[in-house]
């Protein structure tokens, strides 16, 4: 896949889509554009649907607009088509932490930042002494040029893979990587690179202790964000999780009919984990980015269902994370 652009969108009128450097293989650029993000009201249990695209054409809901990209179920001409365009977007872009964040390399300081905070409070709470004391691996998805790996997740675990669908971002972080196990061989180190695209990636099982996604998860539809997320679960080691990190969409969807990718609203990602079968263990707003560009959340996720917290001095139930209805 491609480095997933984290979008910018400003009211109406422009709105910039820009990618995660090397954070995911979806997506990683940035192009002004116009973009008409529809509100409707959220009834309670039910998909919020209706969106629209990058040229401001409205859709009633999310199948209508799938139609009309890849076409009816059955029908793989054009859910090729889609994918092939998407990484090729990325193959003209720059393999540098500005080309894969769409020109806006200066959020990649505060993405690590509060990527790092999250990440250190579930692994102290998922794993004894924080994993400090486990051979912990991880799985990079759309890791672009190694943006994520290099600034964070080598730091934590002790191999980390790269899954990445355009060769030259995948080359560059071989490279960038290469360079630091060589002077630590004996360190952490990103043990395996693989140019796969997403939609066709199977983990090995048992092998991953935490599954990073990153602003590349807008590439794939929906049947093929489900199926995805169902073939990875058989990575994870028991009580091994997701962390899936996006841009977000004010309510239904925006598309982004030049690099072939969807932003999804907060009501539209648990509507697809529901289907997943995954559980949100916890979930936190990415503080620090510019005001024109969507806003991003970072979601943890399991496969089982998240145990009771308690509070041991107030004996009241500490932020219970909730399973996705």
């Amino acid at each position: 896949m491609w480095i997933r652009p984290i979008p910018i969108p400003i009211p109406i009128a422009q709105t910039l889509l820009l990618s995660a450097s090397i954070v995911r293989p979806l997506s990683s650029r940035t192009k002004a554009r116009r973009v008409s993000v529809l509100s409707q009201n959220e009834s309670a249990g039910a998909m919020e649907v209706a969106g629209s695209d990058s040229d401001g054409k409205e859709f009633n809901n999310a199948q209508e607009m799938w139609r009309e990209q890849i076409g009816p179920e059955g029908e793989e001409q054009k859910k090729t088509q889609w994918y092939r365009e998407g990484v090729a977007y990325w193959e003209g872009v720059e393999a540098s932490v500005e080309g894969v964040l769409g020109g806006f390399g200066c959020v990649n300081e505060a993405d690590i930042k509060g990527s790092e905070a999250f990440l250190s409070i579930l692994l102290h709470e998922r794993f004894q002494n924080g994993g400090k004391s486990q051979h912990l691996v991880a799985l990079d998805c759309g890791s672009g040029i190694g943006r994520i790996t290099k600034n964070l997740l080598i730091r934590y675990f002790k191999e980390v893979d790269l899954l990445e669908p355009v060769s030259h971002f995948l080359d560059a972080a071989r490279e960038s990587l290469s360079l630091e196990n060589h002077i630590a061989p004996d360190m952490n180190k990103a043990t395996n690179f693989y140019c796969i695209p997403l939609q066709e990636f199977t983990p090995d099982a048992g092998r991953y202790d935490v599954i990073w996604v990153q602003w590349c998860i807008g590439h794939l539809t929906d049947d093929d964000f489900v199926s995805f997320f169902k073939r990875a679960k058989v990575g994870l080691k028991p009580g091994g999780f997701f962390v899936l990190k996006e841009n977000i969409a004010r309510s239904g969807f925006v598309l982004d009919k030049e690099d072939r990718s969807v932003t999804r609203s907060d009501l539209y990602f648990k509507e697809l984990f529901h289907k997943c079968g995954l559980h949100l263990y916890k979930m936190k707003d990415q503080k620090g980015l510019p005001q024109e560009l969507f806003a991003v959340k970072m979601y943890a996720l399991t496969t089982d269902v998240p145990k009771k917290v308690h509070n041991t001095r107030s004996k009241v139930k500490a932020n219970r994370p909730g399973i996705i209805k």
